[in-house]
């Protein structure tokens, strides 16, 4: 049984609540978000996180902005632009973040231009549709990629992740966990060996605590004890999400990543990105044209608030990484698999 980052209790008047991640594994508590402000909070300070849970509760977002008071379809439009302007600045790596904005703005325009004098209950029933159909298209995506990936994980073997990309990322089961959780449910026993994932523990509070939930053997370790349990010969699969994928198929995924990928090459193992099709961002060639954000230097310098470095030290503390396409093996989406992808095998996989 899993459980899913968010939902929306209530009709078009109704609030988004989310797993507040930033109190897992100790306590499992809930954040109810009312107002925009609220999600963006939630979504800055990693409440909510995963590149497709944030932009399911973007849509949603939507849905809490027309709950103000905006006096015609016209000024909520103009309304709705700016609000989501507004969510898409809160973290800029993750695509699926405005994507999704993109995706239910575009669709309140849709109607209003069919219907120009629809009262304002109208549109609002039309923007939470909408952002509902993000939510159940979500479940779907997470369950195809699960099967697609399945076959690919063998049985008895280890598996190291990195970061988390389970239901608490996602609205549905997941990405690359969910590959995971549909060659468990196949039979196959194997061991995930989750990197802790620095700064902010995302593999040790999170994806540990999914994995064991779901009865699959697993192990924590420091981020820097992968290479070591590779050359032991512990593992012969990495998979991880991912927050955008270039066209030429470079992948941003957690601070980290890029490191492992390397240790996976140098040890022929196996490097596999899961991810749905909205991760994809074709407008970008390579992954230097992918922003990296750069978060608060207190979460490098304290962990449970406490501090760790000393006072007035500088810090680096970038989000994200990107891993060069020609360090994947391959990509799993929903649609398939795309082995050592490149820019035409990523074009023919959206086909025309």
């Amino acid at each position: 049984m899993v459980t899913s980052a968010l939902r929306w209790i209530g009709g078009t008047e109704g609030y988004l609540e989310l797993v507040d991640q930033r109190r897992l594994p100790c306590e499992f508590a809930t954040l109810p978000c009312r107002t925009v402000e609220a999600l963006y909070e939630a979504i800055k300070t990693l409440a909510v996180r995963g590149a497709p849970a944030i932009g399911v509760a973007a849509g949603y977002g939507l849905v809490l902005a027309l709950q103000e008071d905006v006096r015609n379809v016209q000024e909520a439009l103009a309304h709705l632009d700016r609000q989501a302007v507004y969510l898409a600045s809160s973290r800029p790596t993750a695509v699926n973040l405005s994507w999704a904005l993109e995706r239910v703005t575009r669709r309140g325009k849709a109607f209003a231009a069919a219907h120009p004098a629809a009262p304002m209950g109208d549109l609002r029933r039309v923007v939470f549709d909408e952002a509902s159909a993000l939510f159940e298209d979500d479940v779907q995506t997470c369950r195809r990629i699960g099967e697609n990936g399945s076959p690919l994980i063998a049985d008895g073997c280890g598996v190291l992740t990195h970061c988390n990309a389970g239901a608490l990322a996602c609205a549905g089961q997941g990405t690359a966990l969910s590959v995971l959780f549909e060659a468990h449910r196949g039979g196959k026993r194997f061991t995930v060996y989750a990197d802790e994932t620095r700064p902010l523990l995302q593999g040790a509070r999170l994806t540990a605590w999914e994995l064991q939930k779901a009865g699959i053997e697993t192990a924590v370790l420091c981020d820097n004890m992968a290479g070591w349990l590779m050359k032991q010969g512990k593992i012969q699969v990495v998979i991880t999400g991912a927050d955008r994928i270039a066209a030429n198929g470079d992948t941003a995924n957690k601070i980290g990543t890029y490191g492992v990928s390397i240790l996976a090459a140098r040890h022929r193992i196996p490097f596999y990105v899961a991810a749905p099709s909205s991760t994809f961002d074709l407008s970008v060639k390579t992954g230097a044209g992918i922003p990296i954000e750069h978060r608060p230097a207190e979460e490098v310098t304290h962990i449970a608030g406490k501090r760790i470095a000393p006072e007035g030290i500088d810090v680096v503390n970038p989000a994200f990484d990107v891993t060069p396409a020609r360090l994947i093996t391959a990509i799993i989406t929903d649609r398939g698999v795309i082995e050592r992808p490149t820019r035409r095998k990523i074009a023919a996989h959206f086909g025309p």
